[in-house]
């Protein structure tokens, strides 16, 4: 049987659409708390899980040999929109390692905040504006780092790559070398980690004592990083950086193709999910309504996870005529989750 259905839309009185998913919430013990759907089906997490890409940046030494700011960090663990302070950010971190937009190997794109893409006029985006462009320049600073070649970084044999593998590996108890893998639409390697691994990942990351000191206290920063600058994750009207400003104490980043991970830290829990079909819309719902049925949160928190599970389905003069909302019954085992 199929994953249930989680996300219906509206128009009008009738159900327009509806998207079918899988989503797993559990402890940093590995216990499954809730869940719908295949949670044991690999899917490729992509950005939801560059905190684990950024881990040997901390753990290394090399954030600190070349003196990244928080703001720098949570640029590192980001998927932005490039923004200006998203390409400064970018520039002055290459600089710090003493390299340039050149050295980027993830490519160009427009940036895809519309306003920045108008402000560059006839001007061509570089690499600098490609959403990944952080995570790429703290690839770079662990290559400096380690005195190993920063051209081809991305590469899968790459010594690199090697150490995020291992990394997503231990942190999601997970054998990666046997995981199917493919290249990232930045062009690093991505691999395929069922939900329930994914989300022990987020677990252990955000509990104290689930990780080696050195490993935790890398993992707590860069989470506290992303907290403390949501700007930086993701950027004006996005999902990550609306849902962190608003309620500080959760951790929430998209992946691509409709997967979301997240954490909570003062419950220790992680969260994994997928949108069987891609849809972004859809995963921002189901991430929103998981954190909205947990327990351990302030009315107003609460409130403000409903108002991200149910969007406005608007005209284009900005009438609202139907509604983006969760699908009740496979949420209801999270309402029963101990903390």
């Amino acid at each position: 049987m199929g994953n249930p259905v989680v996300v219906e839309v509206t128009r009008g009185s009738h159900v327009e659409s509806r998207h079918r998913g899988a989503f797993v919430v559990c402890d940093a013990g590995g216990r499954v708390l809730a869940n719908a759907g295949d949670a044991g089906e690999p899917v490729f997490p992509r950005s939801a899980i560059k905190v684990f890409q950024a881990l040997p940046l901390v753990v290394t030494g090399a954030a600190d040999a070349y003196g990244f700011t928080d703001a720098e960090l949570a640029l590192a663990c980001a998927s932005h929109g490039g923004e200006p302070a998203h390409v400064e950010g970018a520039r002055r971190m290459l600089e710090k390692v003493g390299l340039n937009e050149a050295d980027l190997e993830c490519g160009a794109h427009w940036p895809t905040w519309p306003k920045a893409s108008q402000e560059l006029g006839h001007t061509q985006p570089n690499a600098l504006h490609n959403n990944c462009s952080g995570k790429h320049t703290g690839m770079l600073a662990l290559a400096r780092h380690l005195g190993v070649p920063t051209s081809g970084y991305v590469d899968h044999g790459h010594e690199v790559q090697a150490r995020m593998a291992e990394a997503i590996g231990s942190l999601c108890e997970y054998d990666i070398a046997t995981a199917p893998w493919g290249v990232d639409g930045c062009s690093v390697p991505t691999w395929a980690v069922p939900l329930q691994h994914l989300a022990l990942g987020f677990a252990r990351c955000c509990t104290a004592g689930a990780l080696a000191d050195e490993e935790g206290a890398a993992a707590r920063r860069l989470l506290s990083a992303s907290a403390a600058h949501p700007h930086m994750v993701a950027g004006t009207r996005r999902f990550c950086t609306g849902i962190m400003k608003r309620v500080p104490r959760v951790y929430a980043k998209t992946g691509a193709e409709g997967v979301y991970c997240g954490c909570v830290p003062h419950l220790g829990l992680g969260i994994a999910l997928k949108c069987g079909d891609g849809g972004t819309r859809a995963a921002e719902c189901m991430m929103a309504h998981i954190l909205e049925c947990l327990p351990g949160f302030a009315e107003a928190e609460t409130r403000t996870f409903h108002a991200f599970a149910h969007r406005p389905v608007r005209t284009r003069k900005g009438v609202e005529v139907g509604t983006i909302r969760p699908v009740m019954g496979p949420f209801e085992d999270i309402r029963t989750v101990a903390v």
